[in-house]
């Protein structure tokens, strides 16, 4: 344990307030939850049911208990799981979640600065904020997914690594990874292109189709990050899996050639969220195109390039209309996807603009699982319709 602000405890110490970072001892093959927050001392009485001896504490994430603890009273049934807490509603999350996003583009940008100037950087601290990515995701994954949508043009390579980190969280918790995993799958999407920063601008901004020579430039971006990694002595498998994020299943990747399934399950994970964010996003020369474009193109890479079943969880994951992004509705008005449903093609919108009218509308959200009127016709984009989508947001979807 590096972090010094943990605390290892007995089982008998831990107390209503408490955050337990870690499940340290325990007997019996029952798998407990390792983190969360003790609510009350029914949670004590039933990790002590399960076999629990001893937990790592996080001391800073201490908080105030809702009700006084309840005494500990002899029972005669087995201690029930205490159920989840529900999801905050995404605009409680976005205040949380919006300070997240602007400390991992100061991180990055630390990154980025120790990279080119070869000098060492603290790892604990790009790693607490993967963790604190991952805990954000467990709370309400749609706030942290909407702010992947919300990006600016000249901030590429900063918000590129922190957007695949996101949707790499949410892919992993989708795919029912232990919470460790999840935390190391975000961090190599953290991580991922660190090497960018040492390639020439003129070749990293290139607007138009790089010539051979200038791809095998930009192809050596991936060998500077993983030599700047193990240089830092990071873990192993992190490093492998962001060394191969460009390869491909048909052996025809780069920088080694590694073919099918000699590529880990992790490194083609980060293939497909890299791909997906890189083809959706914005750049000072191009819009980005819509989600359902990228998926298309994910899923003609597949299986030769990409894990095609992870193509397809990933999509799944994501949603057809992926929260954050814009949709155009039958009535003309324009709407931003704001939460899943049970329903694939019928979201939680939040509408804001006539198309009909060229004018922005009160914004109201509008279920369309529920709603037999309204129905999506196709997924747009801010730049098709001259709309400032950064500004919408920020006054009417994250108003805190």
């Amino acid at each position: 344990m590096t972090d010094t602000s943990l605390k290892v405890i007995t089982i008998d110490e831990l107390e209503p307030g408490m955050y337990v970072q870690e499940i340290l001892e325990q007997s019996g093959q029952l798998k407990v939850k390792s983190k969360g927050r003790v609510t009350r001392q029914a949670i004590v009485a039933g990790l002590k049911a399960k076999g629990v001896k001893s937990v790592v504490i996080d001391p800073s994430r201490a908080f105030v208990p809702d009700e006084e603890p309840a005494p500990v009273v002899a029972q005669a049934e087995p201690a029930q799981a205490e159920p989840e807490e529900p999801s905050p509603p995404l605009e409680e999350e976005l205040t949380r979640a919006k300070k997240l996003h602007s400390q991992g583009k100061n991180i990055q940008k630390q990154l980025l600065r120790a990279v080119q100037n070869g000098l060492p950087f603290d790892d604990t601290i790009p790693r607490e904020f993967s963790q604190n990515l991952v805990a954000s995701i467990d709370r309400n994954p749609d706030a942290l997914l909407c702010l992947t949508k919300i990006r600016e043009k000249d901030d590429y390579l900063l918000e590129h690594s922190l957007n695949v980190a996101i949707l790499l969280a949410n892919f992993g918790r989708h795919l029912g990874m232990s919470d460790q995993e999840v935390e190391d799958l975000a961090y190599s999407g953290f991580l991922h292109d660190i090497g960018k920063i040492q390639i020439p601008d003129e070749i990293l901004h290139k607007p138009g189709r790089l010539t051979d020579e200038e791809m095998q430039v930009m192809k050596d971006h991936v060998r500077h990050g993983v030599e700047f990694l193990k240089e830092m002595d990071i873990d192993a498998a992190l490093v492998r899996t962001v060394s191969e994020h460009h390869e491909r299943l048909d052996g025809l990747g780069y920088p080694a050639g590694v073919k099918g399934d000699n590529i880990s399950r992790q490194g083609r994970m980060l293939a497909v969220a890299d791909m997906y964010d890189a083809l959706t996003a914005d750049r000072c020369y191009k819009a980005g195109m819509p989600s359902q474009k990228a998926f298309a193109i994910l899923m003609a890479d597949s299986p030769e390039r990409l894990d095609k079943e992870l193509v397809q969880q990933f999509i799944k994951c994501m949603g057809v209309y992926p929260v954050g992004s814009l949709v155009l509705l039958n009535n003309e008005r324009l709407a931003m996807v704001i939460e899943q449903t049970a329903s694939a093609l019928a979201p939680i919108v939040r509408v804001f603009y006539s198309v009909r009218n060229g004018h922005f509308l009160e914004p109201k959200d509008v279920d369309l699982s529920s709603d037999t009127a309204l129905r999506i016709v196709k997924a747009a984009l801010g730049s098709d319709y001259r709309i400032d989508v950064n500004a919408f947001f920020n006054r009417a979807v994250a108003v805190a």
